[in-house]
């Protein structure tokens, strides 16, 4: 394949067949002794805005897709709340009429759809009652937690700032919280109690590697300032390297593409693919040279990071957020303080083994290693775990 022949944007219909790639992931935390405890009934909370996975940006949805699919193989038996479209191995309840992709954080859809899932967890059957719920949805279910009598879970997806550090503050006792990295939990309020972190998970073998690179770096995420991608631009063309962007453009950024990235924009040198998925996805990231993350702002995780290195492709990116905690300088990829810094490390992508990112993912992020973490977090929360008869299929 040449190195910007990317083939056409495309979701798939079914999911990639599954590779016989078994990685060796050491027994950490209690993961292997969770294995051998009863099964949990999970009520896995998703936000109500985009279905489950999402057909195109979605990173809560990619998240809660990979990790209740690894819950149910797992052994538990999970229902699943979400957006209505959502597709699970898990049992899948919608509860509003349709998504919303284009009203996210709308107080009332999200009000709307926690309501409904605590009714219905609040009135299953006593040999169907949850041991847990994990929650995904933002802030409507925490705040409300203490009205319900199944413990909740509650994953901190998003930056700790002005205005959700008070919230927090006031109501994270009613759950358990869970951070996503340590870069996360610098910025919380001071007293707030988080297990963790537990990183985001990626299914492993979902996703294929290759040594053999193309001459392209690629920068991939949303289209605004504190990502950089005019800041990758810069790093790519001061060493006369092709780059490929690839994202969505939110409403109000419009402006910011027109003065930042499109007078750029050749066709050869750069390249603006638009948004990308599925397996047009996965390739772009495989035949990378490099990802590049010139982010400028304390982002919790970084998705993308994971991605690409699950796809043997190293990252080069600043020192923000939890960068430094997903790139292993100098063997999963590069960590610099600036543009010059990003352009000059391109030239030494070639040092960095394919087999080396991968590793690093089998360890810390594969879907099963995430899982088991958060097992353990599901039964320090809940009193008591359903015996094998349980269940809440019937929801």
């Amino acid at each position: 394949m040449d190195a910007l022949d990317i083939p056409a944007v495309a979701v798939p219909t079914r999911a990639p067949p599954r590779r016989r790639f078994t990685p060796r992931v050491p027994d950490r935390s209690g993961e292997g002794r969770a294995r051998h405890l009863s099964p949990l009934s999970i009520a896995m909370l998703a936000p109500p805005w985009i279905p489950v996975p999402s057909p195109g940006y979605g990173g809560v949805e990619s998240v809660v897709s990979t990790l209740t699919d690894a819950l149910v193989r797992r052994g538990h038996d999970v229902v699943l709340f979400a957006a209505p479209g959502s597709v699970s191995t898990a049992t899948v309840a919608p509860l509003l009429e349709r998504a919303h992709p284009e009203e996210i954080e709308r107080a009332l859809y999200e009000a709307d759809h926690v309501s409904q899932a605590f009714d219905r967890i609040d009135g299953a059957e006593r040999a169907r009652r949850f041991d847990v719920i994990h929650d995904h949805c933002g802030f409507t279910a925490l705040a409300m937690a203490n009205r319900i009598a199944t413990p909740l879970l509650h994953t901190l997806h998003g930056p700790f700032t002005p205005e959700t550090g008070p919230f927090y503050a006031e109501h994270g006792h009613k759950g358990t919280l869970v951070a996503i990295s340590r870069a996360q939990l610098a910025g919380a309020p001071t007293g707030l109690v988080s297990s963790g972190p537990i990183p985001n998970p990626i299914d492993l073998q979902r996703w294929s590697s290759r040594e053999r690179k193309g001459d392209y770096v690629l920068w991939i995420g949303r289209i605004t300032p504190e990502k950089g991608p005019h800041r990758a631009i810069a790093a790519a063309r001061a060493v006369d390297v092709p780059i490929i962007l690839a994202g969505v453009i939110q409403p109000g950024q419009q402006a910011f593409f027109d003065a930042e990235i499109a007078p750029h924009i050749d066709g050869e040198r750069v390249r603006f693919i638009g948004e990308v998925g599925g397996s047009a996805k996965q390739s772009l990231f495989a035949h990378a040279r490099g990802l590049l993350m010139p982010i400028r702002w304390p982002e919790p995780f970084g998705m993308v990071i994971v991605e690409a290195l699950a796809s043997g492709t190293p990252v080069i990116a600043f020192p923000e957020g939890a960068a430094p905690e997903l790139i292993h300088d100098g063997i999963t990829g590069f960590l610099v303080p600036d543009e010059r810094g990003m352009a000059d490390a391109i030239g030494h992508l070639p040092r960095i083994r394919s087999g080396a990112c991968r590793a690093w993912v089998a360890e810390h992020c594969d879907a099963d290693v995430v899982a088991a973490r958060y097992e353990l977090a599901y039964r320090s929360c809940a009193p008591a775990q359903s015996g094998p008869e349980g269940g809440a299929s019937g929801v």
